[in-house]
């Protein structure tokens, strides 16, 4: 009879042992969803109280005075229940400090009232005790459980109350069939068959809601992942829009960064080019009127060379602006880049009497992408340019330095313009925010954005009345960052 019992004990601790590690190792395989403490910790206790008690049936000897094993394995059992109650409560609510604390405080006066019970009482009194106790448990589990599926309706969810009424069922019928004994119990034979199979009972359908509770997790899981992909797919597409968008966005600021500078670009081109056409009606008379020596061809045709090579320079540098390039890094000279800007600029500077200083360190080299790096150089000067045409100050001056840093590279571009006014510092760098009459407000947002995908960082630094100065920190080598 006691070796049966106990079998029956060590089976379903082998059962719910299989379904805590099956599940542990199933968990740690994935990271959007941790299974719940209480519950993983119900699971173990439970497992230990089962073996505890499997072991003792073996040696028992009086039922009515067990060992100590069975205050301990009994304890097990509450602390089981009680895990299990908290983490239905847990689906609702977190649980607070003030509830953990009673919890633990319960389990202190479970322990010294059992074992007064093992030494002091009998069979039938504490088996009706664990009987009430685990009854309570039980009907806060339906509780907590029903307003869990009032918020979110689970079929697992459901089947765990199902077993929990199931448990209340065979728990009160354990506490029935001992009222209804006619003689006091003092050995295991002498236990009725009806109190053990509604013990096993109850036992069993504890095993079921443990499953429960696992395929709950499951479900948990497959929703999890449905939404992770449906999240991943939505944020993929809004990453897409976004490129879209600062394509547009970089596009129209090469358009608004030179369209300002177009007419003295013209100008500009008209010089060489009229150059050109009087040298050209100049070495047509000459060689009309036969007076056309070695010396003055040479010297005729080395200008027209010039002339045309300047032309070309500055429609490269304008063509280089409004070029599509793929964000790849290449080799950059800063200095080429700085001269190629100042290419473009030098008709506005040369307008408004600005004087230009470089202080450039050599060999100033490294690897990015050389359009957006000159999108940012490119506004950054105009901007300087706009600060200096609204200042009255006779000295205009825009100071460009470059210098190594441990970082890698720090440019800085400084004007002796009137500064920014400090209520609209803190939103330079944003979206559509600016100071100036025309303009769409892209340019500095967009400087920000290339330099931080680069790797880099972009500042300022104004003091009224004497000017700005932007800061760029660039790394040697970009590392593109979305």
């Amino acid at each position: 009879m006691k070796l049966l019992i106990s079998i029956y004990f060590f089976i379903l601790a082998i059962i719910q042992m299989g379904l805590f590690f099956g599940i542990y190792h199933y968990y740690r395989s994935q990271n959007l969803l941790r299974p719940s403490l209480y519950w993983m910790s119900s699971l173990l206790v439970n497992v230990v109280g089962l073996l505890i008690f499997g072991f003792g049936i073996i040696t028992l000897q009086n039922i009515a005075n067990p060992e100590f094993n069975f205050t301990v394995a009994n304890t097990f059992f509450y602390v089981a229940a009680m895990l299990q109650a908290l983490f239905c409560m847990s689906l609702n609510q977190e649980i607070s400090r003030r509830v953990k604390i009673a919890a633990v405080i319960s389990v202190c006066i479970f322990f010294i009232m059992f074992e007064s019970m093992r030494m002091y009482g009998s069979f039938e009194s504490r088996t009706a005790v664990m009987a009430v106790i685990a009854s309570i448990f039980y009907c806060w589990q339906i509780y907590e459980l029903s307003k869990k599926r009032k918020v979110s309706p689970s079929k697992q969810l459901f089947y765990m109350q199902f077993a929990s009424f199931a448990e209340i069922f065979f728990a009160i019928g354990r506490f029935f069939i001992l009222i209804a004994s006619a003689f006091t119990i003092q050995q295991v034979e002498q236990i009725p068959q009806l109190l053990i199979l509604f013990t096993i009972s109850q036992l069993v359908m504890n095993t079921l809601s443990y499953i429960a509770i696992g395929s709950y997790w499951a479900e948990q899981v497959v929703v999890a992942n449905i939404k992770a992909t449906t999240e991943n797919e939505t944020t993929k597409k809004l990453l897409q829009e976004r490129d879209l968008l600062i394509a547009s966005l970089l596009k129209a600021n090469k358009t608004a960064s030179t369209g300002a500078l177009s007419a003295s670009i013209a100008h500009e081109l008209n010089q060489p080019l009229g150059a050109s056409s009087l040298n050209i009606q100049f070495l047509q008379k000459k060689l009309s009127e036969g007076e056309l020596d070695p010396s003055l061809q040479k010297e005729v045709l080395d200008s027209l060379l010039t002339d045309n090579q300047r032309a070309a320079n500055i429609i490269r540098s304008l063509r280089s602006v409004f070029a599509d390039e793929k964000i790849a890094s290449t080799k950059v000279d800063l200095g080429e880049l700085i001269d190629l800007v100042l290419t473009i600029a030098r008709p506005e500077i040369i307008k408004q009497n600005i004087q230009m200083i470089l202080k450039l360190e050599d060999h100033l080299l490294l690897t990015a992408n050389k359009g957006e790096l000159q999108q940012v150089l490119l506004n950054l000067v105009n901007n300087a340019i706009d600060a200096l045409k609204i200042t009255e100050k006779p000295d205009k001056k825009i100071i460009i330095r470059a210098e190594h840093t441990n970082a890698g590279v720090q440019i800085s571009i400084a004007d002796t313009g009137t500064g920014i006014d400090s209520n609209v510092q803190a939103h330079m760098f944003e979206l559509l925010s600016t100071t100036k009459g025309t303009g769409m407000g892209i340019g500095l947002w967009l400087c920000k954005h290339i330099v931080m995908r680069h790797g880099g960082s972009i500042w300022f630094d104004s003091l009224p009345g004497k000017g700005t100065t932007f800061f760029v920190s660039l790394p040697l080598v970009a590392v593109y960052a979305i």
